[in-house]
């Protein structure tokens, strides 16, 4: 009897549309979140304390847009694609609300922690991400689709790293947190790299009617074998490992060239035209560009973080917009096209990268208000997915079908 009521709960809650596939709420949540999380980040930088989180405000907003806003987007993003690797049911209704509600209850207690336990926190807000590869594993086993097995070990350390910011919190060790924070990073641009990879050429030959290059074995193996070998260094130095700073950066430069060579054959200068092409081409960039800036504050020229957030707003943070714009359309049975503002989004995020990244390299007394504005800028361009989005994701898809 409380299998049959458990499965009624199910079909119950799949009937409402947010929860008929993963990108419906994580996108909408993602999106919302982090606009109001940076908002409080603004209010920080002006003097005003708006929120008393856990950890304090600077933890608070380098963790929450890493395993807040991204492990979100991550999740949605993953667990939807997967029902199309693997031609099997992903997950929805009542299970889907059973994650949605523990990514509500780690944003709730990091912003809120009432005294609680460190621990408790602890074992709330780094369950996410576990889940979320179990989920995928049994699906991508199950199908025995083995080229997607690789985000399965990639969420695994994606939660290590969370795990690592939370234990240099409750050691007071900063040290760990900052490397744990870098770790997460070079992880979601390793992500960026392999679903990049896979996507970013194919619609843009499919979109501009050519041909879509054929793969070089050699360049894709050089270029995901020298950036996951980047993520893998860091993963050593996290664990404590002193590691030559030469042989990172001798690592993060071979990485950034082949970034450069693979995504010079995607054809994207022809791609300007339309915007959810050039985004992801402009995003892509950004990789190359953050590891190129890393190496260089590896040698002393500037500070790592100038780098950190190369990869954080222009790769993640435009990635991300640029394909959610994307699937949220095709996976609700709309046209796939650039609505009204959009293209102005993507532009205003890669702005924000450059004002945020290059240009506080070169002048660095300016870094105050360069801050608001690149944080305004996101939060316009997130604004207007908002704006586009929201109705979409909560409603049924136009074409009858599920999903």
């Amino acid at each position: 009897m409380s299998t049959i009521a458990s499965s009624r709960d199910t079909a119950k809650f799949k009937h409402i549309p947010l929860m008929r596939l993963a990108f419906r709420p994580f996108f909408l949540l993602a999106a919302l979140f982090s606009v109001v999380s940076l908002l409080v980040w603004l209010a920080f930088w002006h003097g005003n304390i708006l929120l008393q989180p856990y950890g304090g405000l600077v933890f608070w907003h380098q963790h929450e847009m890493l395993f807040g806003f991204s492990a979100a987007v991550v999740a949605g993003f993953l667990l939807t694609a997967v029902r199309n690797w693997t031609g099997l049911p992903s997950l929805s209704g009542g299970p889907l609300l059973g994650l949605v509600v523990l990514w509500l209850a780690g944003r709730l207690l990091m912003a809120f922690p009432m005294a609680l336990p460190g621990w408790l926190l602890l074992l709330v807000d780094v369950a996410f991400l576990p889940v979320v590869a179990v989920v995928m594993a049994r699906l991508v086993i199950t199908a025995k689709r083995w080229r997607n097995l690789i985000f399965v070990p990639a969420l695994t350390l994606f939660a290590l790293a969370n795990l690592g910011m939370h234990l240099g919190v409750m050691n007071g060790d900063p040290e760990l947190i900052r490397q744990a924070a870098y770790l997460s990073v070079l992880l979601i641009a390793l992500l960026m790299t392999v679903v990049g990879g896979r996507v970013i050429a194919m619609f843009t030959a499919g979109r501009l009617g050519r041909r879509k290059p054929e793969p070089i074995p050699a360049l894709e193996g050089a270029t995901l074998i020298t950036t996951a070998s980047v993520v893998l260094l860091q993963l050593v130095i996290m664990l404590g490992v002193a590691i030559p700073a030469g042989l990172m950066v001798v690592l993060m430069l071979a990485a950034a060239v082949a970034n450069v060579i693979r995504m010079a054959r995607w054809g994207g200068q022809h791609s300007w035209r339309e915007p959810l092409l050039w985004g992801l081409h402009g995003s892509y960039a950004c990789i190359p560009l953050g590891l190129v800036m890393w190496a260089l504050a590896l040698l002393g020229l500037f500070r790592v973080e100038l780098a950190l957030h190369a990869l954080t707003i222009g790769g993640m943070g435009t990635m991300m917009l640029a394909m959610m714009a994307r699937v949220s359309l095709g996976h609700t049975g709309r046209p796939i096209r650039t609505l009204p503002g959009i293209g102005v989004a993507l532009g205003l995020m890669l702005l924000a990268t450059l004002l945020r990244s290059p240009l506080l390299a070169l002048f660095p007394q300016i870094s105050h208000w360069i801050y608001t504005l690149s944080i305004l800028l996101w939060c316009l361009a997130y604004g207007v997915f908002l704006a586009h989005y929201t109705w979409p994701l909560m409603q049924a898809r136009v074409d009858g079908q599920d999903g």
